[in-house]
C-alpha cells in the first residue's frame, strides 16, 4: 500500500474550499471538523467511482494523523457511522442509482482493505462487506455488467482477507456465484467470463496462474 503520507490524492474534482479542508485534515486534523470531513469523503465517493477506489488511502492517512496528533478517533467514528447509515439504506440506494450503489460497494471494500486494528481488518466491516457482495451475486445483479464487474474487482481486492475472517460466508458466496454462472439466460458473455475467472482465481489460492491470465485477459482485451 505504500506510505500514505507521501502520496498525492486525487482531490482535483473537489471545489477549492473542500480541497483545502481535506489538505488540512491530512496535515492538521485538529484544526477542522472531522465529522464534516468524513461526510464530504463519503458523499463524493458515492458520486465518483474513481475517487471511491482510492478514498480508503486518504481515510487511513487522516485516521493516522488524528491518532498521532491527539490520540482520538473522531474521524473514524464519523466515517463508520456514515458507512453504516448508507449500508442500512443500500437497497434504496441501488434502486435510486446503480452507479451510486457500485461506488458505495467499491468504497466500503476500499475502507475494509485499508483500515486496520492491531494490524487486522476491522471485524465491524466484515459482515457489511459480505452482505454487499452477496447482493451483487443475486440473479438480478448478475444480469448487469456493472455489478458483475464490481463483484469481481472487489473479490480480487479483498477476497482473500475476507475469507480469512469468515470462510463459511465465502463458501456460501461462491455457491451463489457458481449458480449464477450456470444461469440459463440473462448473463452476458463478458459477465460469464468474469465469473469463471473469479471462480478459478479463488480455486488457485487467490492467485492468477499464467495460463489463466493469458486466457482471460486476451479475451477481455479482444
Amino acid at each position: 500500500m505504500g506510505d500514505p503520507g507521501r502520496e498525492e490524492y486525487k482531490i482535483q474534482s473537489f471545489d477549492a474550499e473542500t480541497q483545502q479542508l481535506l489538505k488540512t485534515a491530512l496535515k492538521d486534523p485538529g484544526a477542522v471538523d472531522l465529522e464534516k470531513v468524513a461526510n464530504v469523503i463519503v458523499d463524493h465517493s458515492l458520486h465518483d467511482c474513481v475517487f471511491s477506489k482510492e478514498a480508503g488511502r486518504m481515510c487511513y492517512a487522516i485516521i493516522q494523523a488524528e491518532s498521532k496528533q491527539a490520540g482520538q478517533s473522531v474521524f473514524r467514528r464519523g466515517l463508520l457511522n456514515r458507512l453504516q447509515q448508507e449500508y442500512q439504506a443500500r437497497e434504496q440506494l441501488r434502486a435510486r442509482s446503480l452507479q451510486g450503489w457500485v461506488c458505495y460497494v467499491t468504497f466500503i471494500c476500499n475502507i475494509f482493505d485499508y483500515l486496520r486494528v492491531n494490524n487486522m481488518p476491522m471485524m465491524a466491516l466484515v459482515n457489511p462487506v459480505y452482505d454487499c457482495l452477496f447482493r451483487l451475486a443475486q440473479p438480478d445483479s448478475l444480469s448487469k455488467e456493472e455489478e458483475v464487474d464490481c463483484l469481481v474487482l472487489q473479490l480480487h481486492r479483498v477476497g482473500e482477507q475476507l475469507e480469512k475472517m469468515n470462510r463459511q460466508r465465502m463458501d456460501e458466496l461462491f455457491v451463489l456465484i457458481r449458480d449464477g454462472f450456470l444461469l440459463p439466460s440473462g448473463l452476458s458473455s463478458l459477465a460469464q467470463l468474469l465469473l469463471l475467472e473469479i471462480i478459478e482465481f479463488r480455486a488457485a489460492g487467490w492467485k492468477t496462474t499464467p495460463a489463466a491470465h493469458k486466457y482471460y485477459y486476451s479475451e477481455v482485451s479482444d
